[in-house]
């Protein structure tokens, strides 16, 4: 493996800070683990299986430990996903207003089915339980920007916006 190859897979000096400054906040380290695994997702997109250890080192707790965190939350994702991740919201509430109509039209538009990521690594499309905008359902999030009213043509043109 190359040097640069293997570097992916160790915490850069700045993460590796980040994650220390971090976890003073907390009594213990286990307590600062999610945000130590979000400083890591910020920075390479995901986090996979060899950071998981080099974030096990650095707070000085089990992988194990850190593995049952990263696969509790599922804002931490642990493949690599698309640049912009779509998170369809499928909760009683949606689904009752359309949220159906919107995760087929995102399939059709994205030719993807949930779980995958575009061939060009521009989308992934994940369903989330609740997004917490059940008064303006159905609803999605494109990264950190929510999307409320969905519609089937609203939905293909803010696909275009992400492009």
């Amino acid at each position: 493996m190359s040097k640069k190859n293997s570097d992916k897979f160790k915490l850069t000096t700045q993460e590796k800070k980040e994650i220390l400054n971090i976890i003073n906040n907390y009594e213990d380290t286990r307590s600062g683990c999610i945000e130590a695994l979000k400083i890591v997702q910020k920075n390479r997109g995901w986090v996979s299986k060899e950071l998981i250890v080099a974030i096990s080192n650095v707070l000085k707790i089990s992988e194990c430990d850190i593995e049952e965190i990263a696969t509790f939350y599922s804002q931490i994702f642990r493949q690599p996903v698309g640049r912009n991740v779509i998170k369809y919201c499928d909760s009683v509430v949606c689904y009752v207003n359309g949220c159906e109509k919107i995760k087929s039209a995102l399939e059709r538009e994205l030719k993807i089915s949930i779980g995958e990521t575009t061939q060009d690594c521009k989308f992934t499309l994940l369903p989330i339980c609740c997004l917490g905008n059940c008064d303006k359902s159905p609803t999605m999030m494109i990264n950190d920007n929510l999307h409320s009213y969905l519609t089937e043509e609203l939905v293909i043109k803010l696909l275009e916006t992400y492009q």
